[in-house]
């Protein structure tokens, strides 16, 4: 099981969203988060690594909401039509955020088809933007940097919205190299902590990395 840091002095509050929007065209349709590694769904194994890192947790997923239900958690739409991609889920957690949670200043995104997530991934993230003096921060592992498994400022959403709407900007990076963006960086052995499983090979990979290691 994966070890999560416990809270220290400093900590900032940071509310959690599940990104559970895509079509898994790659994958044969379906939810992607319900597919099964080490005899849990995905998306079990993310919550599990990401409810003790945040102060509450959300689910960003377009369709009907109630087949995310047996999580208990609030399920929030994206209001930006036209399935506009990652971005429209992170602004709509940051919406919901602002309205339900207005004490919170930070959310942490992450995929859902990604079940290794590592325990210290929010700690670091925001060590990495307050050590590069940044509002953003996103995960790397080796070269390969994850903008979606990122952290963001909740007073950025309206310009996020602007982005969105106004400019149809959907590539992640582009937005964030406006604010400039740290980036918290994980070897990739002796596996990569933001593997992510878009196919039934990469599912057959992820079976084997938990056989393999016993904290994946």
């Amino acid at each position: 099981m994966v070890m999560t840091e416990p809270r220290k002095p400093g900590h900032q509050p940071t509310l959690g969203v599940l990104l559970a929007g895509g079509l898994a065209r790659r994958m044969g349709g379906g939810d992607k988060p319900m597919k099964t590694v080490g005899g849990k769904t995905i998306l079990d194994r993310v919550v599990e690594r990401l409810r003790p890192q945040c102060d509450g947790l959300i689910v960003n997923a377009n369709g009907d909401p109630a087949r995310f239900g047996f999580l208990g958690l609030p399920v929030v739409a994206d209001d930006v039509p036209g399935f506009a991609g990652p971005l429209a889920g992170i602004l709509a957690a940051l919406d919901w955020a602002a309205t339900h949670r207005p004490e919170i200043q930070w959310l942490m995104s992450v995929a859902t088809d990604a079940p290794f997530l590592p325990g210290d991934l929010v700690s670091r993230l925001h060590k990495a933007r307050q050590a590069a003096g940044l509002p953003l921060a996103c995960a790397r592992s080796g070269d390969q940097t994850h903008p979606v498994i990122g952290l963001w400022r909740v007073d950025l959403r309206a310009d996020l919205r602007h982005a969105l709407v106004v400019e149809d900007m959907r590539k992640i990076d582009r937005w964030t190299a406006r604010h400039g963006c740290a980036a918290a960086v994980w070897p990739t052995l002796p596996y990569d902590p933001f593997f992510n499983a878009n196919t039934p090979e990469d599912l057959a990979e992820a079976e084997t990395i938990t056989l393999r290691h016993q904290d994946a």
